[in-house]
Parts: C-alpha cells; structure tokens; sequence
C-alpha cells in the first residue's frame, strides 16, 4: 500500500469513532452535520493517493474521480478524514453510493461517470512532514480550513459551529437533504483512532411494521433479525428493514414464539417472488446477495404476517430504514392492514447544495479557536 510513500501518519488508520446520545451536549465542543455515506481517510503523497474505509478496507479502486479530485484540491502530503457521499438532487443517496462496490472495473468507471461522488472532509491528520493526531480538534479544525480554502468542489469542507443554537437548527433541518443528525466533538481533544471520542446525536421515531419474516442467526438455529415490512398504496406489503437486537436467550424465545406463523409452503406470502432469482435484480430483497460479503448467508423463513411490531428507527432511505430498526414492543392490537407508509414522518425538504456550498455563510465557519 502507497509503497515509496513516508507521511507523517500513514495508513492503516482507524477512524475516531462518536457514540450514541440522546441530546446535543453542552459545552467547549464544536459541532457539524453527520453525513450518511462511506466513511474514509485520504491519504496523499504527490500523485499517490489511498482511500481507506472505516474498516481499514481499501475504498480507491471504487471511487476514482474521488482520487482525481483530491489530487487537484489537497496539498501534496496530506492526510485527511471524511466521508464519501453521493447527491441525487437535493438529497445524499445512499443506494447510488452502495452500487459503486463493485468487482468489475468496467462498472465502476461508468458508474463514476454517471453518479460521480463527492468527498466531505471535517478533520485533519496531517499535513506536508506534521501530525496533527495529538493537536486539540479547534486547532487542527482552523488548520483544516487553511488547507481547504481553494478547494472546490467535488471536494468540501462540512459547515462547523460552536453556537448550541445553530447545531440544533441543522439537526431539524438538515434531516430534508439526507443527513443522518449532528455531531459533536470537544475542541480540546486529540484524534484517537478506533476511540468513540466524539458523540453523535441521531433523529429517533417509531414505527408499526408488519414481521413476514425472520433470518437465522449466524451462531446456530435462533432467530437472527425480524424482516419488517409496510404496506404501500396499492397494498402491497414492501419489505423495509430489519429488527436485529436481541439477546442470545431471547433469539432462542423468539423460535418458539414465531413457530405457529411459520409458512411451509411461501406460494401465497406477499414475498413469495423473492425467492425467485429473476427477483433479485429488481429490489433489495430479503433474501438477496450481501454486496458487502458474498458469502453471507442471507435466506429467511417466510412468516404469515399477521405480527404487529413497534421499532425505532432514525430516517428512511427511499422506501426503506436506512439502519437496522430498534425493537420497542410487540402490538397485539394493531391491524397489520393498518401498518402503512403515511405513519411515517417526512423531513422538510431542503436543499443539499446550501450545504454543500462553496461560500458557507458566515455562521458555518466561526472562528474555532476564539
């Protein structure tokens, strides 16, 4: 990997990781939008460039024009951590980002064409012969921001504040362009790779869904995830996620408890086509291909659905949850023809070219250091 090349700070790198919290803190932190795309550090030494994911996998040889825009936007030693998105519209899409993981060279460059992506950075590791990992984040933000200051795009800067009142503004209103909430970092800390140093504060709403369906868990025969579905207009069921934590002993329970609506015979179930391997080309189904692992073991037991399920879940992704769901409670007095799509709450449009601007306003960008 980048054989020749000598950072300061040189691949593999963990990411600094954020924890889940239930309000925006208080206090010495600056805050910014959190992104829903890949997660990845860029490294750059002239004309070598390595993207490298939150798992420490390769991501360069997915996203060229991302290489070829980092090269034209960063300094030539330069270590930087950010994130990898696509814009349809006004919105990030996810889906188009997932299609860029492919094997075939030839896709991906057509695909790099045709959906190109886009590169977010918000925190610097380096930077010509300096580490900046044990720079306190204020410092290494107004750093961040010199180096990026003739950037253009595809390559961004994302809007940063230490104003509480602003951070709570984009947590409402940045949810319309497809942000997944707000991220809050202390201006006096470090970068710690792999360390949940940081916390992210995400949107939380709850949903009645339909379960017509389960996967096993990869240990050995207890349930793994509960397939969720919904009902569209024209009463089809959709399915739109899965509910997957639980512990080992309530697996084991929930076997039995689903046993009496376990189908034998999946001709009548309203997913019965997926099954078909035509199907899979189509939607992403239940029992579809892991792009992410070949390998994995993705077949499910067909359920009458006739469950009402309550889960949590933070926003969608075009007709699905766009993370795995949180199990809340089971609904027995819920009709599963009641569980629709108009339950759903829908974020106010906005748009993401605000966001993604070359000229942030004034209040994006204060001044981290005073």
């Amino acid at each position: 990997m980048m054989a020749g090349v000598e950072l300061p700070v040189m691949p593999p790198v963990g990411p600094m990781l954020a924890k889940s919290v239930k309000a925006i803190p208080q206090g010495d932190f600056l805050y910014e939008p959190k992104w829903d795309g890949f997660r990845c550090i860029a490294f750059r030494d002239g004309n070598e460039v390595e993207l490298t994911s939150r798992g420490e996998k390769p991501l360069t040889r997915y996203f060229p024009e991302v290489v070829e825009a980092l090269k034209a936007n960063l300094p030539q030693r330069v270590v930087v951590d950010g994130e990898i998105v696509i814009a349809t519209g006004d919105r990030l899409d996810f889906e188009a980002l997932l299609q860029r993981i492919h094997p075939a060279k030839s896709r991906v460059d057509r695909l790099a064409a045709e959906t190109p992506a886009s590169f977010v950075a918000f925190d610097l590791l380096a930077v010509d012969d300096e580490s900046m990992m044990a720079t306190p984040f204020a410092a290494r933000r107004a750093r961040l921001e010199q180096v990026m200051a003739t950037a253009s795009a595809p390559v961004f800067l994302t809007p940063s504040t230490d104003d509480m009142d602003v951070a709570r503004r984009w947590f409402e209103q940045f949810e319309g362009a497809g942000l997944d909430g707000v991220v809050a970092k202390p201006a006096d800390g470090s970068y710690q790779p792999d360390v949940r140093a940081m916390s992210k504060i995400k949107h939380e709403r709850t949903a009645d869904c339909v379960v017509a369906g389960y996967r096993w868990h990869k240990s050995g025969p207890v349930v793994g995830s509960l397939l969720l579905g919904l009902y569209d207009d024209d009463g089809s069921l959709q399915h739109v996620g899965v509910t997957a934590s639980f512990t080992m002993a309530r697996r084991a329970e929930l076997v039995e408890e689903l046993a009496p609506y376990a189908v034998e015979d999946a001709s009548g179930h309203p997913w019965a086509a997926w099954a078909e391997a035509e199907a899979h080309g189509k939607d992403r189904l239940p029992g579809a291909v892991s792009r992410w692992n070949a390998k994995k073991d993705l077949s499910w037991v067909p359920l009458r659905p006739d469950l009402v399920v309550e889960v949590a879940y933070d926003h969608m992704e075009g007709t699905r949850f766009r993370h795995t769901a949180q199990w809340r409670r089971w609904r027995p007095e819920r009709e599963p023809a009641s569980c629709t799509y108009e339950q759903l709450q829908s974020p106010v449009r906005f748009d993401l070219a605000e966001i993604l601007s070359d000229r942030p306003t004034p209040e994006s960008h204060p001044n981290p250091t005073g």
